[in-house]
């Protein structure tokens, strides 16, 4: 039977799609060559989620259609280098059966959560 094997992308609109790439290469260490970041297999330490909240849910701004998750290995780390640049990170993280989360706001007031999968 054919299906879906897995997340192909997540699309978000911005504002000044250039400058929020260079933004991200900058702080998260994410490049984007052809026009879009791109995480081969190889670096994929868990599965990918794709999860479907209520439209009021106050997990993120219900004014945020979308919320982009990424997978980190040192969850303390990158929040740390974000909150050193003067990024506006959420104080408060998660401990989970999933793994540790966290959570910082892009330059375009996008809320995005961090998460560093269990080994």
């Amino acid at each position: 039977m054919a299906k879906v094997t897995g997340l192909g992308g997540a699309f978000v609109r911005a504002t000044d799609p250039k400058a929020l790439y260079a933004w991200y290469e900058e702080h998260l260490g994410v490049s984007s060559p052809v026009g879009c970041f791109s995480f081969p297999r190889e670096t994929q330490r868990a599965s990918i989620a794709v999860a479907f909240f209520p439209k009021t849910s106050d997990y993120f701004p219900v004014s945020q259609p979308a919320m982009l998750n990424f997978q980190v290995d040192d969850l303390d780390g990158v929040l740390a280098k974000l909150k050193a640049a003067g990024v506006v990170v959420d104080p408060k993280t998660d401990d989970s059966d999933y793994g540790r989360f966290g959570w910082f706001a892009d330059p375009e007031g996008n809320r995005v959560e961090l998460w560093e999968p269990r080994e």
